[in-house]
């Protein structure tokens, strides 16, 4: 007896294997969210997604860095849609508030757009205090041209800022980015009190902190 293939078993079986991926995803980020990407195995996620076979994950994804590039691609790929909206309307800005709004608003937008609770606030802090695995989250911005579009447009309007003085304010900004949202969102999600109402006031907030940063004054070396 032969046994026939048609589209629809094929296009059943892909829909299969697609939901099983997200299902893994969704429930990778929140363990890792949760608990930091050490303290959760593979066994773990495969367990807590539902999947009976304890290697799921390992054969969706591969390795924990695989997946984990996988969680911050789930995200990335819409906030770089966002952003290349913003970075069109600022044109050729010398504005460094526009250029901040560009870095921030998408991913408060995103994370709104998330509902209740969300989790990739806290799996990006997560991520990025881990030596073995804060490199994909960077390499992974830094492949979206909306990000080096942002870089660049800042650049031009810090010229006259000392570079050693740039680099040092980066990184100040880059903590602020990462775990002024992580913590919010940890508070969302225990239902704690937040310091602004919405995710559009946070990100003004924010918005208003490290533009801030950015213009403050430089004490020369004596």
């Amino acid at each position: 007896m032969v046994t026939v293939v048609t589209d629809v078993g094929r296009t059943s079986r892909a829909e299969q294997v697609g939901a099983t991926r997200q299902q893994i995803l969704a429930t990778a980020e929140r363990l890792f969210a949760e608990q930091g990407l050490y303290a959760v195995s593979n066994r773990q996620i495969s367990a807590a997604a539902g999947q009976g076979n304890n290697a799921a994950v390992g054969y969706h994804f591969g390795t924990k860095a695989d997946l984990v590039r996988a969680i911050v691609r789930r995200h990335t790929e819409r906030i770089e849609s966002l952003r290349l909206d913003m970075v069109s309307e600022a044109g050729e800005s010398a504005d460094v508030r526009d250029w901040i709004a560009c870095l921030v608003r998408p991913v408060a937008t995103h994370l709104d757009s998330l509902g209740d609770p969300t989790w990739f606030a806290r799996f990006g802090a997560q991520v990025m205090t881990d030596p073995a695995f804060r490199g994909i989250m960077v390499e992974e911005a830094m492949a979206t041209s909306s990000l080096r579009q942002v870089l660049s447009g800042l650049d031009g309007c810090l010229r006259e800022l000392p570079a050693e003085v740039r680099a040092e304010r980066s990184d100040m900004i880059a903590h602020l980015m990462v775990h002024v949202f992580a913590e919010r969102e940890r508070a969302l999600a225990d239902r704690t009190a937040t310091a602004r109402a919405t995710w559009d006031e946070a990100a003004t907030g924010l918005v208003d902190a490290i533009t801030g940063l950015w213009l403050a004054p430089v004490t020369r070396r004596s």
